[in-house]
């Protein structure tokens, strides 16, 4: 078996810790995600889910237990070296696009790879294959106001995954979108883990979508089941 790319030990997070109304989000989490596997995380709203993506992506810190990415673990790093593994490691897809208005499609997967120091060119073919992976390579030029809300989302799973993370997290990534666009979005961001044999996270409510992928856990009470 391999190594898990993301592992999580008795990650234990409370808001207004050690004060009066201390309430306890994660009470003790574990969980291994191998290369190329994609698990679903459902919980109600409020439940957490969000918090236990954000500590998994170094986003936030658990008040105890520990996160690895890649086998590294990140407790007790600089924010620098947090900044850096997260920036090289992990992409993230919201249930909100969160495009910049202002570049293209093809900018939109473009530029977080300059940020990282790939080369002009070199990003924009990793951007157009990624772009043809999920079907709208023709809307390579339009700036996100003339792309559909599935367009956009398909997007935007293609800037998360243009640096070639370990680790996809997804929060809601279909949430906002109607049942057919919703299978669209979903089917792009199946077909590039697979083929990119990375591990992901996603967080949904809906639960046929959670019933295709490898596992389903359940966050109740701050537990995973």
């Amino acid at each position: 078996m391999s190594d898990p790319v993301l592992s999580l030990s008795g990650i234990y997070k409370a808001y207004n810790k050690g004060k009066p109304g201390e309430v306890a989000v994660l009470k003790g989490v574990d969980l291994a995600i191998t290369p190329g596997e994609v698990v679903a995380l459902v919980a109600p709203s409020g439940a957490g889910k969000s918090t236990l993506l954000h500590i998994a992506g170094l986003l936030d810190t658990a008040d105890t237990g520990d996160v690895a990415i890649g086998g590294a673990v990140m407790s007790g790093r600089s924010d620098r070296k947090r900044t850096e593994a997260r920036r090289r490691d992990v992409g993230f897809v919201y249930q909100f696009h969160h495009l910049l208005p202002e570049f293209s499609a093809l900018e939109n997967i473009v530029l977080p790879q300059l940020a990282n120091g790939v080369a002009q060119a070199a990003a924009e073919a990793r951007a157009r294959d990624l772009l043809t992976r999920v079907g709208i390579d023709h809307r390579a030029d339009h700036r996100p106001a003339a792309l559909s809300g599935g367009e956009q989302q398909r997007v935007a799973v293609c800037r998360a995954l243009a640096n070639k993370p370990k680790l996809l997290l997804a929060d809601e990534p279909t949430g906002n979108l109607d049942p057919a666009t919703s299978d669209r979005v979903f089917d792009a961001l199946m077909v590039l883990t697979r083929e990119t044999g990375l591990a992901a996270l996603i967080a949904t409510h809906n639960l046929e979508l959670a019933g295709r992928m490898d596992r389903v856990l359940h966050l109740q009470d701050g537990r995973l089941v």
